[in-house]
């Protein structure tokens, strides 16, 4: 049968039209079988390496999140995830899906602050809502000033003050890692609104009715 042949009975070509190779999905290394491009997936790692992604610190993580949102969800709920964007505050973290009726594997595991990172962070989170409240933009706080109130805290048993001031100085480098605070300078941090992520109004009120029982004890 000729080509016309083929017209005539409303076949225009009896072959499959060739798919050009530059159209093909691309392999990122041998045996790869995922279907995002290379960005997309750099910023899925980075929602599953660390925390938070930042507005502020994490422009371009930002960016391709929202608008590639939908398909980073699909991934993350794949895993029994959930994605958390809080726009006003300019954060985006996974949550670990739980429920009492569908066995769900837990993938997150816990990292709990330690002693010292906590009170650390009841302090931060108590200066930065004082601070807000009273119309500050931006919330900043010195090396001394934290420890002035911190080292109240501290108990015999948590060693002397070199030790404890040590505590501290590590808890403010992970803090500064998780983007909860950022030193600008020498011992000069700013609080970032991720502390109000971090530490809601009401565990805040529960820790310091907490701290508030461990003095009367201790006296």
């Amino acid at each position: 049968m000729t080509d016309e042949d083929l017209a005539a009975v409303g076949v225009s070509d009896p072959f499959i039209a060739p798919t050009a190779m530059e159209q093909d999905l691309e392999e990122h290394f041998p045996g790869d079988r995922g279907t995002l491009d290379p960005e997309i997936r750099r910023v899925l790692v980075h929602l599953l390496q660390r925390r938070f992604i930042s507005a502020e610190r994490n422009r371009r993580e930002w960016a391709l999140l929202l608008d590639h949102q939908h398909v980073v969800e699909s991934r993350l709920n794949d895993i029994y995830l959930r994605l958390v964007i809080d726009h006003a505050r300019g954060f985006a973290y996974k949550q670990q899906l739980r429920s009492d009726e569908i066995d769900m594997p837990v993938l997150l595991k816990d990292a709990p602050y330690s002693r010292a990172e906590t009170l650390v962070l009841v302090h931060l989170r108590t200066v930065y809502q004082r601070e807000s409240a009273a119309g500050e933009a931006s919330v900043r706080i010195d090396i001394e000033d934290i420890e002035q109130t911190v080292l109240s805290y501290f108990a015999d048993v948590d060693g002397g003050t070199a030790k404890q001031q040590r505590a501290i100085r590590s808890a403010l480098d992970r803090l500064d890692r998780e983007g909860i605070v950022q030193e600008e300078t020498s011992g000069r941090y700013r609080i970032t609104a991720l502390v109000e992520v971090v530490l809601s109004a009401e565990t805040l009120k529960e820790l310091r009715e907490w701290l508030r029982a461990q003095a009367v004890v201790a006296r």
